[in-house]
């Protein structure tokens, strides 16, 4: 079989001399909760360039970019930024931006972000118990309204109340990042997150995300993370599940060439049309382009 493109649902890019732009967690001082430190990716920038340099024997044909800025006065200009950057790199081909889904003026930010092709959905990380706010919930609901994915933050102990808001807003596309962040590699856990997460993929408007996977299990393998992708695909389905790298994030942890290789290999297993669907077809249909 000839080898499968891979659509990269999960990419950040950022330039720290963007004078509208703020990246706090690339702040020298900043030390990741769950990672640790993570100075080595706190170069200047990490631009369209640099990651097709990095991908570049990997037979990537998407790009999706998940917000990277994180306190800008204003989130459209990170838009506008990306946008500007597809016009030189043909990357990113589509953009999950950030907005604040419990502000009163969402719909005036979404129309702002809706004025640049890319634009696909939005992850919003709120304050407080967000996901079960009704403001929230709102939110998520005008995004489904406008035919925007929304792309959830969670982790195993919030994943009642991830599905609840699936639940309550049924119309909208809901993507489960990182698996859902699992936090530990015990058994008692995995059974745990396992029982969490099906309770999310009993909503028909939810798909997972297989990404990140590093960040926890940073000595990972093969092996180690097949436990997790495989339940993740036999609870959401072949026609649910999409992969993303992380990058540059996860470049902690290996090369980029050797994240995909190890994905290729855990999908080996399915049949062709999955294979197909895992890398790309679902993200194709999910985020339209």
């Amino acid at each position: 079989m000839t080898e499968v493109p891979f659509f990269d649902t999960h990419v950040h890019f950022y330039d720290l001399g963007h004078p509208e732009l703020e990246y706090s967690w690339l702040a020298p001082e900043f030390v990741h909760p769950v990672i640790g430190n993570i100075d080595a990716v706190k170069s200047q920038q990490y631009r369209q360039e640099d990651f097709l340099a990095e991908s570049r024997f990997n037979h990537v044909s998407k790009v999706i970019h998940v917000q990277a800025a994180l306190g800008s006065k204003d989130p459209v200009v990170e838009t506008q930024w990306l946008s500007d950057g597809f016009e030189r790199a043909e990357i990113p081909h589509g953009i999950i931006a950030h907005a604040n889904l419990m502000a009163h003026d969402l719909e005036a930010q979404l129309d702002r972000h809706s004025q640049f092709a890319g634009f696909r959905g939005i992850r919003d990380f709120s304050e407080g118990d967000y996901l079960v706010d009704e403001r929230y919930r709102r939110g998520i609901r005008i995004l489904g309204d406008r035919g925007l994915v929304a792309s959830i933050d969670c982790h195993p102990e919030t994943f009642d109340k991830v599905a609840a808001l699936a639940a309550a807003a049924p119309d909208t596309i809901i993507c489960i990042d990182h698996c859902g962040f699992p936090r530990q590699r015990d058994d008692d856990y995995f059974a745990f997150w396992k029982r969490g997460m099906a309770t999310i993929a009993a909503q028909p408007n939810t798909f997972i995300k297989i990404s990140g996977l590093g960040m926890v299990d940073q000595r990972w393998t093969t092996e180690s993370l097949r436990p997790w992708v495989e339940t993740s695909i036999e609870l959401f389905g072949s026609d649910r599940a999409v992969f993303g790298s992380n990058w540059p994030l996860d470049r902690l942890f290996s090369s980029y060439t050797d994240l995909v290789q190890a994905y290729r290999r855990l999908i080996a297993g399915y049949a062709p049309h999955e294979q197909v669907a895992l890398f790309a077809g679902n993200a194709e249909r999910i985020y339209a382009v």
